[in-house]
């Protein structure tokens, strides 16, 4: 009877850990297996969309700017005023007490031999506080001979006397009058740029354009 107890005892334990050998055996990864990950502890992240916000800050964000270079360069060529009307080699401009031409530029067709040009001041002013005219030299004279002018006083119509410079110019005239020049069309072909403006001081700042022979 004492013997068979240890006995029993004995078997009993070697039933028990083969039993337990055998669930961590089961619980344990096969060799070189990698052992899945929870997936509570791997949220999925969202996308960020960085990208769209990104392309938003183009040049979309300024518009217009090519088309407003494009005008200014254009408005620049031409004074913002168009070109002169010509009928039968003349033409009328108008000048106003606003101090500005209706015209930007004047071109004289090449067919014409003498040219007329009639200036028609639209303002009501006096011609000794908005006097206007129509001076033409070459572009490169076109300074020194305003400043000579406004030298020569109203009395002279600030024109300098006898004023080789000068290829034509009518007379300074005040608010509803009128006055004309004509001039050999060849007096312009050759030499220039040529210019015309006015010269009433301070006037050729705004009053002022390039004529030419087409």
């Amino acid at each position: 009877m004492n013997l068979k107890m240890p006995a029993l005892v004995v078997a009993c334990t070697l039933v028990l850990s083969a039993c337990g050998g055998n669930n961590q055996s089961e619980n344990a990864p096969a060799p070189g297996a990698t052992a899945p990950m929870p997936a509570a502890t791997a949220p999925a992240m969202p996308m960020t969309a960085a990208p769209a916000t990104t392309a938003t800050a183009g040049p979309a964000a300024m518009p217009g700017t090519a088309g407003t270079s494009a005008m200014a360069s254009e408005t620049m060529a031409s004074n913002g005023k168009p070109a002169a009307t010509i009928n039968n080699c003349s033409t009328e401009i108008e000048a106003s007490d606003a101090m500005q031409y209706n015209v930007g530029s004047i071109v004289v067709p090449s067919s014409c031999t003498n040219f007329k040009i009639t200036l028609k001041h639209t303002g009501k002013l006096p011609v000794a506080s908005m006097g206007h005219d129509v001076v033409i030299t070459k572009q490169s004279d076109m300074q020194a001979v305003d400043q000579e002018s406004a030298a020569a006083g109203l009395d002279n119509g600030y024109i300098k006397a006898d004023d080789s410079r000068v290829i034509a110019h009518t007379k300074l005239i005040g608010g509803g009058e009128t006055a004309s020049v004509s001039f050999p069309v060849s007096k312009i072909k050759d030499g220039g740029p040529f210019v015309f403006f006015c010269s009433f001081p301070g006037h050729s700042a705004l009053m002022h354009g390039p004529i030419s022979v087409q």
